[in-house]
């Protein structure tokens, strides 16, 4: 039996040669062998040399070598002959004093688009980039990420472009310092292979993947690297024992030999890390780290296979896909499944050949092949556009971002049967929200699989989900961490900021309120002569603040008549009163904080304090018991968080198996000045190491210190900070 390929390995090729090409002679020539050469592309080959002429790459190599590489590695994914001379002149502009309106003038308006698209992302992309330890690392890859997304909206050929011209730097990055391969590296993984996922080009996402990954994690990549070159011979063992199989099988059970393509391949190595990290799990974990894909002719075939595979293997049906039936929504279609062959675990997939022309080319399959088909939706595109013009937080911006397009998919439907690709963990109100803004706003009940669930169940593959409206938007502020697609997350945060700033406006009112011990009427008379009405949110925030304010207010008190001098002497001073980790600022003595059972309000959230005697209730800023208090005018003071605040953090460590291990490891942690807030043991009897995922609270001043301390003595997998 013969394993076919179709194109992987012509791609391998092209890599291979590219790698190789360090001339300019010998770039043309790849191209020649790659491209229909018409008078317009010879004419936008020559531009490339005769404008970048003196220029070098890090590497010493003539900068023309780079744009046309480029465009030998857009042809291969399909670019039309637009794309192609984009490819060769996208550094033009940035490099020369070659102008747009000149592109336009000598080519089209159409690649004068083009590469205007392409200067964009990288005016937005200075030589100077924040070291990789810099706290301005992922909001300046956030910022670059959403202009990118916004500058190339109006035509999806530029991110097409954009990786392939990213693919290429990637392979030639060694000839760079080793922080600005590390912090470019970081930018791709967090930038460009999301946008290849979400494009469905599978091959140029796991290369750039691999590549970010052995520069970015160069311990953890070598460490899988080690395992899969000491098991290859057993690996490759396993599959081809498995594939023999499954091909006799296909054969006896009708298929013809030349109508049907069996592929092996080992998962690629970033992908394994991710699962590691995601699951807590060690590489002999990884269920899927093996894997064969049938090609066929028509999508029953993919059936008949699948029908096939699971009659003589065990199925994990847990694991069980089916992308075929309901497509992911950047095109992609194939069943998998995974089964147990002696005392292997195997992924199995079975898809048409057009099907793995998408899967392998996505967006670009359609032009590189002409054929009909799906389409990826890039409604995700204008999505993150439409908060470009928001005053959102960059930082915030890049989570929302990195939820949608890191994460894996679940498909859900509508009633009418239409499909909706949400990443998985995704909730009933996040659905709504992806229908349309106004329909999540004033969501009033949803039905899952005719069933009404709490709006914030989590979805699954394959739920029916059906939204019921109400007349008016309910903004459920305190929702926000609960939440995973960025469109819900950041429709609720914009409706919310103002609220907050109402919120604090009525909060600050109280607080002063209590501390002069005067009405609204009076105290609102006060401020607009003292000229600070305008600011009065900022008190209940700001400590600084509010004492500033109250020394001004006082003057207007001391005009009290009712009070005798001798009690107005130190009557309005403020003084802050730490208990435990809260800072309370107030001229009463407090005695006792009670946490309010409603809200549970936790370690770092917005909270307010109100006022009982000498008792003070914590309630979450956003709690519905708070906010009625808030306007009934209730007595209230200022709190806030202490700067000592604890880090609540989670980690994944692997420890001995062996009697006493964990004991050791908890004294440890005790001694080390770590608080254990909740351990959870995930043990593998066959394996010689038990995984603890642990959520511990670190002081804030000795953080780095201690973790430090924690990864060098112990195996530790994954740190993950919670607040």
């Amino acid at each position: 039996m013969k394993e076919k390929t179709i194109s992987r390995n012509n791609l391998n090729e092209l890599i291979e040669n590219i790698k190789l090409c360090k001339t300019v002679t010998k770039a043309k020539k790849l191209l020649y062998n790659k491209v229909a050469f018409d008078k317009d592309i010879e004419k936008a080959l020559n531009f490339c040399i005769f404008y970048h002429q003196g220029q070098y790459r890090k590497s010493g190599e003539d900068y023309a070598v780079h744009p046309i590489l480029v465009a030998c590695i857009v042809s291969y994914f399909g670019g039309d002959k637009e794309m192609i001379i984009a490819a060769l002149l996208h550094d033009i502009v940035e490099d020369t004093e070659y102008t747009i309106e000149q592109i336009k003038d000598e080519f089209s308006r159409a690649v004068a688009n083009l590469v205007e698209g392409l200067t964009k992302i990288v005016e937005i992309r200075y030589e100077n980039l924040a070291p990789s330890s810099s706290n301005e690392r992922l909001a300046k890859s956030a910022l670059s990420f959403r202009k990118m997304l916004v500058a190339s909206v109006e035509d999806v050929r530029v991110l097409v472009i954009k990786l392939c011209d990213r693919l290429h730097n990637m392979l030639t990055i060694q000839a760079l310092k080793k922080n600005k391969q590390k912090r470019i590296a970081e930018e791709t993984l967090v930038v460009y292979a999301p946008i290849a996922h979400r494009l469905g080009i599978s091959t140029i996402k796991n290369l750039l993947e691999d590549i970010s990954f052995s520069i970015v994690l160069p311990k953890e990549y070598e460490k899988i690297d080690n395992y899969l070159k000491a098991h290859t011979q057993q690996l490759q063992l396993k599959l081809n024992h498995f594939i023999e199989k499954v091909h006799v099988l296909l054969i006896n059970n009708g298929f013809l030999d030349e109508d049907i393509t069996l592929e092996k391949r080992i998962k690629h190595y970033y992908s394994i890390y991710l699962k590691m990290q995601r699951k807590g799990i060690s590489m002999e974990e990884v269920l899927d780290l093996l894997a064969i894909r049938i090609l066929v002719k028509k999508p029953l075939d993919c059936y008949r296979a699948l029908g096939i595979i699971h009659l003589n293997f065990s199925p994990l049906v847990s694991r069980f896909k089916d992308y075929v039936a309901v497509p992911k929504e950047n095109g992609y279609q194939t069943i998998h499944t995974t089964v147990f062959d002696d005392r292997s675990i195997i992924e199995a997939q079975m898809r048409t050949y057009d099907m793995h022309k998408t899967a392998e080319y996505g967006l670009a399959a359609h032009w590189k092949y002409k054929e009909s088909g799906l389409t990826p939706k890039l409604e995700w595109l204008e999505d993150l556009k439409s908060s470009e013009n928001s005053d959102e937080n960059i930082q915030e911006f890049y989570e929302y971002a990195k939820n949608d397009l890191y994460s894996e998919d679940i498909s859900v439907f509508s009633p009418k049967g239409d499909i909706f690709t949400l990443p998985r963990g995704a909730t009933a109100l996040d659905f709504a929200y992806a229908i349309h803004t106004e329909i999540g706003d004033k969501t009033k009940a949803i039905y899952v699989n005719k069933q009404k669930v709490p709006l914030l169940t989590k979805l699954k593959n394959g739920d029916i989900v059906n939204v019921i409206v109400g007349n008016k938007p309910i903004y459920r502020c305190s929702w926000i961490n609960s939440l995973k697609t960025s469109k819900a997350i950041n429709t609720i945060s914009l409706n919310c900021r103002q609220k907050i700033r109402e919120i604090n406006q009525k909060v600050a009112l109280n607080i002063l309120s209590t501390i002069f011990n005067v009405n609204f009427g009076k105290l609102q008379s006060w401020l607009k002569k003292a000229r600070f009405y305008k600011k009065i949110d900022k008190i209940a925030i700001d400590s600084v603040l509010l004492k500033d304010v109250v020394a001004r207010l006082n003057k207007y008190s001391q005009s009290n008549k009712f009070f005798f001098p001798i009690l107005k002497i130190g009557r309005h001073k403020i003084k802050k009163q730490k208990i435990e980790h809260l800072v309370f600022c107030t001229n009463f003595t407090i005695s006792n904080v009670l946490f309010d059972y409603c809200c549970n309000p936790k370690i770092g959230d917005d909270i307010v304090a109100f006022k009982k005697g000498s008792n003070i209730a914590i309630h979450h800023k956003l709690c519905e018991k708070a906010m009625k208090m808030i306007e009934n005018g209730e007595q209230m003071v200022f709190v806030e968080w202490s700067s000592d605040l604890p880090n609540r953090t989670k980690i994944i460590v692997t420890l001995e198996n062996r009697r006493g291990t964990l004991a050791t490891f908890l004294t440890f942690l005790a001694k080390i000045g770590v608080n254990v807030i909740s351990i959870k043991l995930s043990s593998n009897e066959e394996q010689f190491a038990d995984h603890f995922e642990l959520v511990i609270e670190i002081p804030s001043s000795n953080y780095d210190k201690i973790v430090t301390q924690l990864k060098k003595k112990y195996n530790t997998i994954e740190i993950l900070n919670q607040i």
